[in-house]
């Protein structure tokens, strides 16, 4: 999921939350409302009837029986009331429902107490809630004045208790109807409009605000695919002056810095690498005629004191100089070939072949001097062909360096075998001898240029570069090279190449 996408969705599913939250809002400030304006009726009624008939205990007294017709006749333009005459200790004594309380029913005496306590100041409470004798299970606005007795003065003792009950008016037809209709007209149309609203500005936002970040994001996409080279700089409009912009802004102002200094350091390396590969070429052309020259004159010079038997000591130091040239020279010559392999332009001449015939051709050339080592070198390749589309002379040459580094490091006795096959991860090429082993140390640097190490293992050049020939050679052929080795138990090398350059 993109970030447009989430932030879309997550101002949308705001905005659903926050309509719903409204109507709630909304639902319950009304409903605070009705029980305000409840108390506030149910209070001035039932002060008016207290200030009318403060005689309320006497007439009960006098005429039980008459007295809930009495309270009913009070109800007659106060519908959804009910009013209860108690005692002090919350007692009903008399009721003007339809359905009576069973003698000895008593209503919490707390609400009762905070409702005179509170009687007409809507400071100290909006609205009290008390038990509704006819629907115990849910509460209701109350409202309540003392009573005393009265005989020749007014007693100062609460004596009882007028208690009113305004209970929410039952959802009939008619009201059940203006309920719907308010729901599915102005509220459902107030928030589907609330909605649409915010899904505008959610469109709004995500098209003007995430606009640099896709600009951003395109822009790394293009230097992901096409190089520092085809990346363009985010275009981006100035800022004021004395004002560093948005956060937008100072990214795009980063990013372009950073992508401008990363044009110039990678010039200056390719150019310093170009400068790298055409020095280490042109020594190379230059050094090979004069060491090719030295090692014609030594050779020259070894025939012509062979037959003198004087020269012993001479030929001895000649021999030396002239290894020391020989390797020189085949030094030079492996660093011409891996600056030409390095080039940029340098592409390779595949050929599909069988690599079984290939790596025939190799133990053949080998097998002269494998014989006079005392080592059997031999191919141990599927009986089935094993075709793959390679170059065939830097393909062949890789593989030589693997097996003559191999020789060079068994003994008399010892074995090295070379083997290809195919499989479902790709061609895999594997030369595997019992010599002398690498140790653990050298495995992870065995194909640096130029690394010898701590085992003594040299490569096909002894100088750490025969290795790295192998390395560039098979990266050519978009493979990979491994090594596994245990010391005094011999190495195996496996070259993996893709199975797309496979054909069979």
């Amino acid at each position: 999921m993109t970030v447009r996408l989430r932030l879309a969705l997550t101002i949308f599913v705001t905005g659903v939350f926050t309509a719903l939250g409204v109507l709630a809002t909304v639902a319950m400030a009304f409903q605070r409302f009705e029980h305000e304006t409840a108390y506030v009726r149910a209070n001035n009624f039932i002060a008016r009837v207290v200030d009318v008939h403060p005689d309320l205990l006497d007439l009960h007294a006098r005429d039980p029986d008459g007295f809930t017709g009495f309270l009913r006749n009070l109800l007659l333009f106060e519908p959804d009331t009910q009013l209860y005459l108690l005692d002090a200790q919350g007692t009903v004594m008399a009721a003007s429902g339809r359905a009576q309380p069973k003698p000895g029913f008593k209503v919490r005496l707390d609400p009762v107490m905070q409702a005179v306590a509170t009687a007409g100041d809507r400071r100290r409470a909006a609205y009290v809630m008390g038990d509704d004798p006819e629907h115990m299970n849910i509460d209701a606005v109350i409202a309540a004045r003392p009573l005393r007795h009265s005989v020749i003065r007014r007693d100062a003792t609460t004596a009882g208790y007028l208690y009113l009950v305004s209970q929410p008016p039952g959802l009939d037809a008619g009201r059940a109807e203006v309920v719907r209709s308010s729901l599915a007209g102005s509220a459902m149309s107030g928030l589907f409009a609330l909605i649409v609203v915010l899904t505008a500005a959610a469109a709004w936002i995500v098209i003007t605000v995430t606009r640099p970040l896709r600009d951003l994001s395109d822009a790394v996409a293009r230097a992901q695919r096409d190089g520092f080279d085809g990346a363009a700089m985010v275009d981006h409009p100035p800022a004021r002056k004395g004002r560093p912009g948005d956060e937008f802004v100072q990214l795009r102002t980063g990013f372009n810095a950073m992508l401008a200094r990363l044009r110039s350091q990678w010039d200056a390396l390719r150019r310093l690498d170009q400068f790298r590969r055409e020095s280490v070429s042109n020594l190379s052309h230059d050094l090979r005629s004069p060491l090719t020259a030295t090692v014609a004159c030594l050779e020259t010079l070894d025939r012509r004191w062979a037959a003198d038997p004087t020269r012993g000591e001479d030929r001895a130091m000649l021999e030396v100089a002239l290894r020391n040239t020989r390797n020189a020279a085949q030094l030079v010559r492996s660093l011409g070939d891996l600056a030409l392999l390095d080039e940029p332009e340098f592409k390779l001449q595949p050929m599909t072949v069988d690599l079984g015939e290939v790596l025939d051709d190799i133990v053949m050339r080998f097998a002269d001097r494998a014989a006079q080592q005392g080592v059997a070198l031999q191919q141990a390749s599927a009986s089935d062909a094993v075709f793959a589309a390679v170059d065939i002379e830097l393909f062949e040459r890789a593989v030589a360096n693997l097996v003559d580094n191999a020789l060079k490091h068994t003994e008399a006795g010892g074995r090295v075998t070379l083997q290809a096959d195919s499989g479902d991860e790709g061609l895999r090429i594997t030369v595997t001898d019992t010599g002398r082993g690498i140790a653990a140390g050298d495995l992870e640097h065995l194909f640096d240029r130029l690394y010898t190490g701590s085992a003594a293992r040299g490569d096909a050049d002894g100088k750490g570069l025969g290795l790295a020939i192998v390395k560039r050679i098979v990266e050519l052929h978009r493979g990979e090279v491994s090594v596994r080795s245990e010391l005094g138990r011999g190495t195996e090398v496996t070259i993996r190449l893709p199975s797309h350059s496979a054909s069979s």
